[in-house]
C-alpha cells in the first residue's frame, strides 16, 4: 500500500491501537480480538518479545491489517520492520535518523514529540503525522487543542490518557486518529479467557469515531 493510502487509513479508521504483550501468541490473539471489532489498524511495539515474528505473521496472514511498527527507537529498527512488512512507523520520541530512514522506503512516519518546539522540529523533519505523547501529562485534550491553535497545520496522534471517556474530547480538539493504549489493548481481558472484551471496545471506538465524523459533516 502507498504511504498516501496508509495516511488515508488511518485517518478514517481514526484508531491505532498500541498493541503490548507478553509473548507472540498472545499479541497475535490480541490482534484478532482487536480485528473483529472492526479496527484494521495495528501498532506492534517492539517491546513485545517477538515482535518482528508478530508483524511477519500478520504481514502473511491478515493483510487486511494495516501493520505499524511501535517503539521505534532507531533508524535500524525502522528498516527491520519496514522489510518484515511494517507500512508506518511510531516512536516515542523524536529521531531524525528514523524519519531519514522512512522517507527512504516511502513509508508513514509517526514520531513522538511532546512540546512545541519538538513537535515543530518532528514535523520540519518530515514527520507525516506527530504522535503527541505522553498527552494525559499534559492536561489531555485541553493540551492538543492549545498545540492546535498555533499548529493547525501539524497533524497529530495523541497518544495516553485515551480512552472511551475521553476518545470525542480528543477527536473535537483536532486529533488525526487516536492512539489507544490498555484501555482497548485489553491483556487482562484475554488472560481471564474474554477476547470478547476487547472486541466490544473496538466496535465502542470505531462507534465514537463514526459518531463524530458524522457530526462535522
Amino acid at each position: 500500500m502507498e504511504k498516501i493510502a496508509v495516511l488515508k487509513s488511518l485517518r478514517e479508521t481514526g484508531l491505532v491501537p498500541v498493541l503490548r504483550a507478553e509473548s507472540v501468541d498472545k499479541a497475535l490473539a490480541l490482534a484478532e480480538a482487536i480485528a473483529a471489532g472492526g479496527v484494521n489498524v495495528l501498532e506492534v511495539t517492539m517491546t513485545v518479545p517477538g515482535a518482528i515474528q508478530v508483524m511477519r505473521t500478520l504481514a502473511q496472514k491478515r493483510p487486511d491489517i494495516l501493520i505499524g511498527a511501535g517503539t521505534v527507537l532507531d533508524a535500524e529498527t525502522a528498516r527491520m520492520c519496514i522489510l518484515e512488512g511494517a507500512q508506518f512507523v511510531v516512536s516515542p520520541a523524536l529521531n531524525l535518523g528514523t524519519i531519514e530512514m522512512c522517507h527512504r522506503y516511502s513509508i508513514a512516519v509517526l514520531p513522538g514529540a511532546l512540546t512545541p518546539t519538538e513537535i515543530v522540529t518532528a514535523w520540519q523533519a518530515g514527520a507525516d503525522v506527530v504522535k503527541v505523547f505522553p498527552a494525559s501529562a499534559m492536561g489531555g485534550a485541553k493540551y492538543l487543542t492549545a498545540l492546535k491553535g498555533p499548529l493547525p497545520q501539524v497533524e497529530m496522534i495523541p497518544t495516553g490518557g485515551v480512552s472511551l471517556a475521553t476518545a470525542a474530547e480528543f477527536l473535537a480538539a483536532g486529533a488525526f486518529a487516536l492512539g489507544v493504549g490498555s484501555d482497548l489493548v485489553n491483556a487482562k481481558a484475554m488472560a481471564e479467557g474474554k477476547p470478547e472484551v476487547v472486541t466490544d471496545s473496538a466496535k465502542k471506538y470505531l462507534a465514537i469515531v463514526k459518531e463524530f465524523r458524522a457530526k462535522k459533516i
